[in-house]
């Protein structure tokens, strides 16, 4: 009986169990206009053939399709063996417009851009509520982070039947709450201004200074960096627990301005005890790695010293070939006293040497043109130094607007590959039809000038042009390698009239025919020694306003034959041909009129030019030219070879070839047999202003000259200076620069012009 009664509870048992396992043999999906029924599969926890869900189950399948974010509506039902799920749809995005805002306050055109990527946004997409309240959150800090602390922001919505939605975004922006006062408390080392001058935003500067810095202008980013610089200073100067302790940014809603306080702590500074050098330092001696770091014993710790000579020691293992070199600084505070030891670990890795050099981007320019520029070859042994100064001879070509290079290590580990990629500049041009110029006036000209024909390095410029000022057939080429030894070679010819009348100097016209063969070598690594030989028949005829002065004898000579010789010394270690930023280009020459001619005397030219990177991106240029001639053995200098100044190549400001002391008959210059120019400029990547082209460069400069009819005129009296602004553009037809400049130094009859024009002009 026992057993009968266990087999009918197990029965009824196992039907009641299996009835509340059944499974889930379809799911319906309800509601999908524009997602795909695979796409909901995919998200939901379950599939067919499962056990029917639970509660707890049903409550994940429903978070599962919530977190996709592409419903607004999900519900579930269980009718038997069918699950049932009905949705609504979030709609699709069909526009969405920021509006009102005010370009480069805050927002720009790139900034919403990266929003609608970064939100999700884009048209076409699904709309999540979600996305649109955090995005609305992040402009609200944004603005706040700027000192937008009134700005108001609204969304509009447009659902139309097809379930597509249009969001504008409509700002008020409000006034920018501004600096009133800033302080710095806790330094006793650097006084308060130096801090404060590490930071671009502030209490406001003089008002019309202001009104182009907007110091007083707040920005969280500016002010981020400029405690960044705090503690950098610090650091440099051996404070390393300096620390910023509080920063206080307190907004005066009545007054609707800003003050800022920031509170540090110096902590101690910290002195040199001893400086060691671990790991693999090859055959190098202690001492000569010693000299790549400038502080030592007792010195104050600077940590920008410390890193500038851990990269000198890199590259010092970098030029024996260790590509790889790596060096790793180690600083601990001794304990009980206020100095450090610092360890500095080299670890060379192994020697390099070049597998494989590949040059793109020359579409014109011959490979071999790239090649014998740079002193890294294939099979050679690695040297950054090597490295960098082929870069620069092949940017100081001037045949590229931009030169990159590109290093990977090879799969045999003593091997790498280069890759240099070069961007072609417009070389020359080919010419024909009317032009007009500041110095030569209206011309009918055609020509060929180019600094690279065919591609070959060469150059060869040939024309023919007939101006109101000067009539001219010419002819030159110049082969820059002549052979492996990095010999040049050049020759041309030269039939001109020149009618310098009508180039604001004197009254006089000169008919030169000329014959020049040039010949050239390499001195050192950056220099070049250069000497011509120059045959020119001369023709001189003078005018009426001559007469009463010394040129009136050379005009009445029967003198025609003037030889010539020159040598010139060129040192260019320039990083860039347009645009450097380092380096110093030198160059000397002296021009002899040869006794076998006509003519007796001498031209000696001297220039400097030097660039210094300062602050971020800036750089500081010097240039200065000297000149000076004279004739000899009782010979004057022929008086059309003077010099001339003033105009867009000289002092700016000034009108072209204006300067010096003027013929009484006609107020033309005279020219001198002494001048002296030189420029200072500061000079500034068109980022920093702005403008998105890395061709482009604004600088502010000054400058300063003189000219001196004899060299006994010579006088400081006569200087005269401008100052001014220039842009600078690399333009696909070769560069162009703009000149505004005021002189400041000037005398009442001097004619000047503000505004120049020039093209080939370089920074």
């Amino acid at each position: 009986m026992k057993s009968k009664l266990s087999f009918i509870f197990l029965f009824f048992f196992s039907i009641s169990f299996f009835a509340n396992a059944e499974n889930v043999q379809k799911i319906t999906i309800n509601g999908l206009v524009n997602i795909d029924r695979g796409t909901v599969l995919s998200y939901l926890p379950i599939e067919s053939g499962d056990e029917a869900p639970s509660k707890e189950a049903e409550k994940r399948i429903i978070q599962a399709l919530n977190k996709t974010n592409f419903f607004k509506k999900v519900e579930l039902n269980y009718l038997g063996s069918e699950l049932v799920i009905n949705l609504q749809e979030n709609p699709i995005i069909k526009f969405i417009e920021f509006k009102n805002y005010k370009e480069d306050r805050v927002l720009s055109v790139d900034i919403v851009e990266d929003i609608i990527e970064n939100f999700s946004l884009k048209v076409g997409k699904i709309f999540s509520k979600k996305n649109i309240d955090r995005l609305l959150n992040d402009l609200k800090n944004l603005y706040a982070d700027n000192a937008y602390y009134k700005t108001t922001i609204e969304v509009k919505y447009d659902l139309d039947l097809q379930n597509r939605i249009g969001i504008e975004i409509i700002f008020d922006e409000g006034e920018r709450a501004l600096i009133s006062s800033m302080t710095i408390h806790g330094n006793n080392f650097f006084p308060d201004n130096d801090l404060l001058d590490l930071f671009d935003i502030g209490e406001a500067d003089f008002f019309l200074i202001n009104w182009f810095t907007d110091r007083d202008e707040f920005s969280r980013q500016s002010f981020d960096a400029g405690l960044s610089a705090i503690t950098q200073k610090y650091l440099d100067a051996g404070f390393l627990d300096i620390k910023i302790i509080k920063e206080n940014v307190v907004y005066n809603q009545n007054q609707d301005k800003l003050d800022i306080q920031i509170h540090i702590n110096e902590g101690t500074q910290f002195k040199i005890n001893e400086i060691q050098f671990t790991g693999n330092l090859l055959d190098f001696n202690v001492n000569r790695i010693r000299q790549e770091i400038t502080l030592g014993r007792n010195d104050i710790f600077n940590r920008a010293e410390i890193i500038k000579g851990i990269k000198s020691i890199t590259k010092l293992f970098q030029d024996k070939g260790f590509a790889y070199t790596k060096t790793t600084l180690n600083v601990s505070a001794i304990p009980n006293s206020d100095t450090l030891k610092i360890v500095i670990n080299i670890d060379p890795d192994s020697r390099i040497f070049i597998n494989r050099i590949t040059i793109s981007g020359n579409h014109s320019t011959q490979d071999d043109v790239i090649r014998r520029e740079m002193k890294l070859l294939e099979g050679s042994l690695y040297s950054k130094t090597d490295l960098e100064q082929s870069i620069s001879r092949i940017k100081r070509l001037g045949y590229f607007s931009d030169v990159s290079y590109e290093l990977n290590r090879h799969p045999d580990k003593n091997k790498m590959d280069m890759s240099i990629k070069v961007v072609e500049q417009k070389t020359g041009e080919i010419s024909i039809g009317l032009s007009h110029s500041n110095s030569t006036g209206a011309a009918i000209n055609a020509g060929i000038s180019q600094n690279n024909i065919l591609g070959t390095g060469n150059v060869l410029d040939a024309r023919v042009s007939n101006s109101e000022a000067v009539e001219e057939l010419s002819f030159y080429f110049k082969n820059p390698h002549i052979n492996k030894l990095g010999h040049s070679l050049s020759y041309g010819f030269t039939s001109k009239t020149i009618n310098a009348s009508d180039l604001d100097t004197s009254n006089y016209v000169l008919d030169e025919t000329s014959f020049i063969l040039g010949y050239g070598v390499p001195i050192s690594q950056d220099s070049n020694a250069f000497s011509d030989l120059k045959i020119s028949n001369v023709g001189l005829t003078c005018g009426y306003s001559l007469k009463n002065y010394d040129e009136v004898g050379q005009c009445n000579s029967n003198d025609d034959l003037d030889m010539s010789l020159s040598f010139s010394y060129v040192e260019n270690s320039l990083n860039d041909y347009y645009f450097p930023t380092d380096g110093l280009r030198n160059s000397y020459k002296l021009n002899l009129g040869l006794p076998v001619g006509d003519f007796n005397y001498y031209i000696l030219e001297t220039s400097r030019n030097s660039y210094t990177p300062i602050l971020d991106k800036e750089v500081l240029k010097f240039a200065t030219r000297f000149n000076i001639a004279s004739g000899y053995g009782g010979k004057e200098l022929p008086f059309y070879k003077r010099f001339f100044e003033g105009g867009a190549s000289s002092i700016r400001g000034f009108d072209f070839n204006s300067l010096g002391e003027k013929y009484i008959t006609t107020g033309k210059p005279r020219g001198g047999e002494l001048s002296l120019v030189s420029t200072l400029a500061i000079g500034t990547p068109g980022a920093r202003i702005g403008i998105d082209n890395k061709n482009i460069r604004l600088s502010t400069f000054i400058d300063a000259g003189l000219i001196a009819t004899k060299h006994s005129d010579f006088d400081p009296g006569n200087l005269r200076a401008s100052t001014g602004a220039e842009l600078t553009w690399l333009t696909p037809i070769g560069p162009v620069g703009i000149h505004y400049a005021i002189p400041f130094l000037k005398k009442a009859n001097d004619a000047t012009s503000s505004f120049s024009f020039e093209l080939g002009t370089k920074f």
